[in-house]
Parts: C-alpha cells; sequence; structure tokens
C-alpha cells in the first residue's frame, strides 16, 4: 500500500472523498463534479512538487476536455429515447392501466388460492415492459393491491415480497431505461441488450410464479382462496382479454418496432409515449392537469439523470487521468480465481455497491472501469452487461437498504411492518441470485436470442 505511485494515492482519494460527500448529504451530481474538481485542482498543484504520472492535467487548459466530453454525451442520439420512455412511463401510470388490469386478474386468478399474487407478478411483468420505472411501479402496485390482498387474508410478507420483487422487473425487462444507458456507456446496441434481456427477464417472472404456486400448495393459509366469488363465465374471459390487450399492443408496437428493424429505440420511443397517451385519454384519464404533471415530473426526472451524466463524465475523465482504470483493471487481473472468478467478484462489487448508490451512479461511474477489463478476458460484452444489470436488480430488493423497500414501505398500508417486507423479499433474492448464477454458468440463456435475430 505505502509503494503506491502519487497517481494512485490521488485515485484512493477521489473515490473517498466522493463516498464522504455522499454520506454527509451532498447530492451525488454535484458530489462527482465537485469531487473531479477538487482531484484537478490538487493535482496541478502536487505536479510543481512530485512526480505525477498522469495521461493530461499539465495546465489548465488541459481541463477544458471534460466540456468537449460532455457535449459528446449529450448530443448522442439515442439518449434521446430517455426522456421519451420516462414520459411514457409516468404516463402510463395515470392512465388507469394497471387498476384495470388489478380489477381483471382479481376476477380471474383470485378464485383460487395464490391467485392474487400471480396476478400482481403479471401485472409486474407488464409494467415492466411498458413503463421500466422501478420506484412508480413499485409504488403502484403497493397501491393497488396491497390493500386487496390484505383484505382477502393474505400473510403480509408473502404480499409485501411479491409487489417489491414484481414492480423491480421494470429495471430489466426492456424497454429498460437503464439499458439504454449501459448501452451508451460501452457503446453497444440498444436493440441486442433489449434482446439479450428479454429471456432472463420473462424467466426471472416465470420463476416468481412458480415460487407462488409452490409455496401456497405447501402452505395454503399464506393465500387463502376467497369465499365469495362469482362463476366462472365467458365474461371474465372476455374483460380479461380486454385489459391486456393495450398493454400488450403498446409493447408490441414499441419492442415489435426494435425487434424487427422498422425503428430505432429513439423511435420507438416516441411510439410509446404517444400510445401511452392514446391509453390515457380512451380510459378518460387524461386532462390537462395530468398532462402537465406527467411533463413536470418528466422534465425533472431527464434533467436529474442528465445531471449526474455530466457529474459522473468530469469524474470518470479525470479518474482515467490519474490512471484509475489501469490501477483497477491490475487490481482485478490479480485476482486468483480466473475469468469467471473475475466476474464474479465484479458483480459481488456491484451488488454491494447497490445497497449505498442508485442504479444510474453505478452504470456511469463502475460499468465504463469495469467493461473493458472484462471484454479484454474474452467475454460476450451484451452478456456481462446483462449479468450485471440483474446484479444491480437483486441489490434493489436486498435488505436492509434496497430501494425498492423502501418505495414499497412508503405506500405500503400501515399494518405492513419493515420485518414483514424483509422477511418476504428473501424467497425472492435468494431466486435472483441464482437466476445470476444460471446465466454465468450458462452464456447461452443470455447470448441466445440476440445471436439468432442479429447474427
Amino acid at each position: 500500500m505505502l509503494g503506491l505511485a502519487p497517481n494512485e494515492w490521488l485515485v484512493i482519494l477521489m473515490m473517498a472523498m466522493f463516498i464522504g460527500f455522499l454520506f454527509v448529504g451532498i447530492p451525488v451530481a454535484w458530489s462527482l463534479a465537485g469531487t473531479s474538481l477538487i482531484v484537478a485542482v490538487l493535482t496541478l498543484q502536487l505536479n510543481a512538487l512530485f512526480e505525477i504520472d498522469t495521461l493530461f492535467f499539465d495546465s489548465w487548459r488541459d481541463y477544458r476536455i471534460i466540456v468537449q466530453r460532455i457535449y459528446a454525451t449529450m448530443e448522442n442520439a439515442v439518449l434521446v429515447a430517455l426522456p421519451m420512455f420516462v414520459f411514457m412511463g409516468l404516463m402510463l401510470d395515470q392512465s388507469g392501466l394497471a387498476e384495470k388490469l388489478m380489477r381483471s386478474f382479481s376476477e380471474t386468478l383470485g378464485r383460487v388460492g395464490g391467485g392474487l399474487a400471480l396476478a400482481v407478478v403479471l401485472i409486474g411483468i407488464l409494467l415492466a415492459a411498458s413503463t421500466g420505472i422501478v420506484g412508480a411501479s413499485v409504488v403502484l402496485l403497493a397501491t393497488i393491491s396491497l390493500p386487496i390482498m390484505l383484505q382477502a387474508g393474505y400473510d403480509r410478507s408473502l404480499a409485501a415480497g411479491v409487489v417489491a420483487s414484481s414492480g423491480t422487473l421494470g429495471i430489466l425487462i426492456p424497454p429498460s431505461i437503464m439499458l439504454i444507458i449501459m448501452a451508451d456507456q460501452l457503446s453497444l446496441s440498444v436493440g441486442e441488450l433489449f434482446m439479450g434481456a428479454l429471456i432472463p427477464g420473462l424467466f426471472l417472472g416465470l420463476c416468481y410464479l412458480v415460487y407462488i404456486l409452490v409455496i401456497v400448495l405447501l402452505r395454503p393459509r399464506l393465500a387463502p382462496k376467497p369465499s365469495n366469488v362469482e362463476p366462472f363465465s365467458a365474461r371474465l374471459i372476455v374483460d380479461t382479454f380486454l385489459a391486456i390487450l393495450p398493454p400488450v399492443a403498446l409493447i408490441l408496437a414499441v419492442l415489435g418496432s426494435i425487434f424487427f428493424g422498422i425503428a430505432t429505440p429513439t423511435e420507438a420511443s416516441g411510439i410509446g409515449a404517444f400510445g401511452a397517451t392514446l391509453l390515457a385519454l380512451f380510459n378518460g384519464r387524461l386532462t390537462m392537469p395530468v398532462l402537465w404533471r406527467v411533463a413536470v415530473r418528466t422534465t425533472l426526472t431527464t434533467a436529474f439523470i442528465f445531471g449526474i451524466f455530466i457529474g459522473a463524465t468530469a469524474f470518470a475523465l479525470v479518474m482515467r487521468g490519474l490512471g484509475g482504470d489501469q490501477m483497477i483493471e491490475r487490481a482485478l487481473t490479480a485476482i486468483p480465481f480466473g475469468a469467471t472468478g473475475i466476474v464474479l467478484t465484479i458483480l459481488f462489487l456491484a451488488f454491494l455497491a447497490g445497497f449505498f448508490l442508485d442504479w444510474l451512479e453505478i452504470t456511469l461511474i463502475f460499468l465504463p472501469l469495469v467493461g473493458p477489463v472484462v471484454i479484454a478476458l474474452g467475454f460476450d460484452p451484451v452478456w456481462f452487461v446483462i449479468v450485471f444489470a440483474v446484479a444491480l436488480q437483486t441489490s434493489f430488493i436486498t435488505p436492509p437498504v434496497g430501494f425498492s423497500l423502501f418505495y414499497l414501505k412508503g405506500a405500503a398500508p400501515p399494518e405492513i411492518a419493515t420485518g414483514d417486507v424483509y422477511r418476504g423479499i428473501i424467497p425472492f433474492v435468494i431466486i435472483q441470485i441464482l437466476v445470476v448464477l444460471l446465466m454465468v454458468f450458462v452464456p447461452t440463456f443470455v447470448t441466445w436470442l440476440p445471436e439468432r435475430v442479429y447474427g
């Protein structure tokens, strides 16, 4: 440790300073930008005293590279899809679509033990493929489904676990905002990432469904059958089909246009935003206050994302100027567990980082540093990004500080305690870890569909 070069000490100081700023409550964007500026100033001042091995920063003129990098980021056409997909998800939250789905699925599936929990997972999959916003999906599912399940006598832990895990599917199943940003950071095709995430995302939802069926079969009291239900009829089937048809049509319009090469992700995001607005209109929910509220929230969310983009660009540039990427590469390649062991170590670190940082900071800071190392080891970059995304998704629902757990607790009825949330989510965390291991040791689980479609 004492044999580190001055630039390596500055890299360590940079990471410690960033974490310290976060712990004292400074916003992420300001923490990133401020840390980069302070360390750049230190580098310029210490250059006169020590021989610091840097790629640049010999003078203040070199700091203008940051402006050029930020401009290059802002002119990336792929990122235009971000505000459109955010608008799409927020408008769907206001459209009444989830309430209609819950009502139809409750009448159809609620007549069997565990039927309401199965309905929540199915709605979570549809919302994930329509919105891609984790916080909105978890809060929406908690608001519309938890009171119904509690009234039906469901176990509080099971109900909380189902809602938190189902709502978090939005971070993975396309169209995912996270995958768009990951594609930008590693210069990958958004379409390939969407295609690679499709099977793992749907398989994860299927695993949730299987777990619910098995646990209710073994312990029926966790999700009792309702006593009074309407007789099963053709009307229920028709109503359920009509409720499913709009979101499925929207999903096919957005993802289908991307997968079949009809539209780029940027163009498809516009289709999605327009389609979500039409659904709100047809459901009688499109009013000027709703439109204004969605537009304001879209602007704030997009500004938040791009603010972190700017801070992360400055942070990454200074760190690379100090040789931080080479330092991390040497540390990773020195791990004595082989190539697969290095990947598992990276996933574990990303999993731990997800306890304290949002996925956006991890994607913008951590992924660009470790991605080239993994690719240099000979791994498929699409495969690695999808595995990395699922590892981040797991951290969203892992106690004690998973973000989805806080979203859920804030929207849940008062009778659901924090302990209920933690106990209920543990089986789903185990399922996700098993799926991550499956993806690591069976890479074709991720790469098969992109290879078949894109070659």
